[in-house]
């Protein structure tokens, strides 16, 4: 099945919105690397700009303060930078200071040594561009500014038309492609990995026929509020009234369309609250942030929206009720409100029905 799904993402054309989702996901998760690669480059400058300026004997001026300056503000801004769109005009800039940088210190060294140097400052840069979360356009911006700033045929000895020049543009050909098809096909596989991921987590956590989240989803949603101890929460268990007469007289087709219909009417009324199908025509509020008189309406409302509901096939729903309070369980909620929900299946159908301990009595 896996593979399945697999093939078929693999074919998909991914949705520019998916693509913007997929890319600050990727620079949010990747942030403190980011950071990192940074610090190095700002660190492995400092360090050979002391080399040159000290063993080289070209004196540490001003403008080396500068450049310093500059990349650590830059490295700074990085750090409550939080969206992947500033991150690509951010790393531009990044890369000019710093190509620029590499530039003045090599400019220092003897003209000889400066094509070896150029091509490594180059090749640097360029590796650490292809592996940043960046889009293509900014990817081939800064390899461009790369080239430009370190060009290995300015200020130095080296003609493109003599043997060295010849092998240096082939080999610059070769890093190039090198990198951009890496760069390309490492995007392509992370895209892939996202939406494959994505796709399993909605088919493992939503309810495939209403488009709600489904049982496992609500169990983890409403254990992690239970454990968060809040005062006013509220379990509810809904139960469509007559289904499986609906199912025997109409068909499974036309069930289906109501058991849409009733999770839509659950979205647009509950939001802001963990909702879900639990299987078959029952469904579960976890309300919280209610009093009794508040979570009391707004569950009455819901009921009331479906009965005015005139679609093809009305219906109604009887909902049970259930505070939670901070000692209970998740099971025990669960418990409760089914009780409630089994007095308002027996005492007339589409009401709401408040657990009170003279139900478990009953039961």
């Amino acid at each position: 099945m896996l593979k399945t799904i697999e093939e078929h993402v693999r074919k998909q054309v991914a949705p520019a919105a998916l693509r913007a989702e997929f890319r600050q996901h990727e620079f949010e998760s990747m942030r403190p690397f980011c950071l990192l690669v940074f610090c190095i480059s700002l660190l492995i400058w400092l360090v050979f700009d002391l080399i040159v300026s000290f063993l080289g004997g070209q004196g540490f001026t001003w403008l080396s303060c500068v450049f310093i300056a500059l990349l650590g503000s830059l490295t700074v801004v990085l750090r409550f930078t939080h969206r992947s769109h500033h991150f690509d005009v951010l790393n531009l800039l990044f890369i000019t200071v710093i190509t620029l940088g590499m530039r003045l210190v090599i400019e220092g060294l003897p003209v000889a040594l400066r094509p070896v140097w150029l091509i490594l400052g180059v090749s640097t840069v360029l590796y650490a561009m292809s592996v940043l979360p960046v889009r293509r356009w900014s990817f081939f911006c800064a390899m461009a500014i790369t080239w430009v700033m370190l060009s290995p045929f300015y200020h130095t000895r080296m003609e493109p038309d003599a043997v060295e020049g010849a092998m240096l543009i082939s080999y610059a050909v070769f890093l190039s492609g090198l990198v951009s098809y890496s760069y390309l096909q490492i995007r392509k596989a992370k895209l892939h990995n996202f939406y494959l991921s994505k796709v399993l987590l909605e088919q493992a956590y939503i309810d495939a026929l209403t488009d709600i989240p489904n049982r496992r989803s609500f169990m983890a949603q409403a254990d992690r509020q239970l454990r968060m101890a809040s005062s006013g929460q509220y379990l509810a268990m809904i139960d469509i009234d007559n289904f499986k007469r609906v199912n025997d007289l109409f068909g499974h087709d036309v069930g289906d369309e109501v058991l849409k219909r009733v999770a839509l009417h659950i979205k647009a009324s509950m939001a802001g609250h963990a909702f879900a199908r639990l299987g078959g025509e029952e469904f579960a509020i976890f309300l919280q942030g209610l009093d009794q008189q508040g979570a009391e309406q707004q569950v009455a409302a819901l009921c009331q929206r479906v009965r005015e509901d005139k679609g093809e096939h009305p219906v109604t729903i009887s909902i049970g009720l259930a505070r939670v309070d901070r000692s209970d369980s998740l099971t025990t909620a669960l418990v409760r409100a089914d009780q409630a929900l089994y007095e308002a299946k027996h005492s007339g159908k589409d009401r709401v029905v408040l657990w009170t301990t003279q139900l478990a009595e009953q039961g």
